[in-house]
């Protein structure tokens, strides 16, 4: 297998970096320098939810795995981007929006959502997203996706109660990836996409440098 080309479908890890409210504000020192210790060393604090990442099934369920248990091969693998470009703040990606993509959705196609949501990053409307149904979700389970991905910082409605997408996800051991971007520049078919977690011990989740390539026929 050999990529022609690769996108980059990850936000930087900075003290802006985009995150949930509430969630803990990343944080990046400087702790050793050249000058005076011989060597660049940084300090990073940041959320397991911070920028681009992945949730892990216990992130909302207490008896679910963690992201050290989930096994590597949930974040590599063929992708399909679906458009939901058209949706407004905070309406649902629906099934109708979901159906014509079916024959290409098979077992382990990791499913990216493409809102060009993130586009609204540094505006009230950038927490005001489009979120994905749960109807949808319950689809794609039932024709053996494990991983979706969305470029909004939720993948269900975010200031509301109710997560069924997150729910769902958890109860079945999957992984949903959240605050994702650049969909827009995936500009090619055979895609594949790899993202992996840092290997935190009992955690709910983690950062990813997300990756979109195209593979050469």
């Amino acid at each position: 297998m050999k990529a022609k080309k690769f996108v980059d479908l990850s936000w930087e890890v900075s003290d802006d970096s985009p995150i949930y409210p509430g969630d803990p504000e990343p944080k990046i020192t400087t702790t050793h320098t050249v000058e005076k210790d011989y060597y660049n060393l940084s300090g990073v604090y940041v959320g397991t939810q911070t920028g681009t990442h992945v949730d892990a099934p216990y992130h909302f369920r207490n008896e679910g795995e963690t992201i050290d248990k989930m096994e590597l091969d949930f974040f590599f693998g063929p992708a399909v981007v679906i458009q939901a470009t058209d949706k407004k703040e905070k309406e649902k990606i629906t099934l109708e929006d979901v159906k014509p993509y079916g024959d290409k959705i098979q077992a382990g196609t990791i499913v990216l959502f493409r809102t060009d949501w993130y586009k609204k990053r540094g505006t009230e409307a950038f927490y005001n997203h489009p979120f994905v149904a749960g109807e949808v979700a319950e689809y794609l389970v039932e024709k053996g996706v494990r991983f979706i991905c969305i470029d909004t910082i939720n993948a269900d409605q975010s200031g509301g109660t109710e997560f069924p997408v997150h729910d769902l996800f958890s109860e079945k051991r999957l992984m949903i990836g959240e605050n994702w971007a650049y969909f827009d520049k995936i500009d090619f078919d055979n895609v594949v996409v790899a993202a992996f977690p840092l290997k935190i011990q009992g955690c709910d989740g983690s950062p990813v440098r997300a990756v979109a390539m195209e593979i050469e026929d």
